[in-house]
């Protein structure tokens, strides 16, 4: 029999909501972790953990390099998926769609709410190239960057924004017995979500 939050609710941004949130109380670290899926020109896939920052009625951001292995990807294929996994809940949220660039203003903001040492990371780190010297090389960045902006504001570099992913799909599993695992699919449609149950 399906769960009664499954056949409830029609919005899917609702009902992730409400499990952001008990995910927030019960996860031992960063609730807000997901994994993002991207693929190069030639479909070669490629996955890596980030963190949500926020959603909203146009989806879901993450901030990133724009210079990173990720970034490259999205010039080439703007089609993405992510997967929050919340062990402790046993449920799994997958969404997947297409990526929007994050306003200026709203990265700018975005930004400045960051620690100074995170702003000052972000300059120094040249995110997936090869470090030439080890962990030496980001203490060299680390240093001159933290030199050039003493006692100044750190702004946001031009490489460095965020990503909406617009949801086109965004499927909740939750864990049952026999491995009989709940899953139901929204897809939008005009203003409403169509709703399906799915196999296991």
């Amino acid at each position: 029999m399906k769960s009664e939050e499954f056949i409830k609710f029609s919005d899917p941004i609702k009902l992730f909501t409400i499990w952001l949130e008990e995910a927030r109380k019960t996860e031992i670290n960063d609730y807000n972790a997901c994994c993002l899926a991207t693929s190069d020109a030639a479909g070669i896939p490629s996955a890596r953990m980030v963190l949500m920052k926020r959603f909203d009625e146009r989806g879901f951001i993450f901030y990133t390099n724009l210079e990173s292995k990720k970034a490259r990807d999205f010039e080439r294929n703007v089609r993405v998926a992510l997967c929050f996994h919340w062990k402790s809940l046993k449920r799994q949220v997958r969404i997947e769609g297409p990526l929007l660039e994050v306003p200026t203003i709203e990265a700018d903001e975005y930004f400045q709410s960051r620690s100074r040492e995170s702003q000052i990371g972000a300059w120094a780190s040249k995110q997936s190239q090869y470090l030439p010297e080890g962990y030496e090389s980001l203490t060299k960045q680390i240093k001159y960057y933290e030199k050039k902006f003493h006692n100044k504001l750190v702004p946001r570099p031009s490489f460095w924004s965020g990503r909406i992913v617009v949801p086109e799909k965004i499927e909740f599993w939750k864990d049952e017995k026999n491995r009989l695992h709940e899953r139901v699919l929204f897809i939008p449609q005009s203003e409403i979500w169509l709703k399906e149950f799915l196999y296991p």
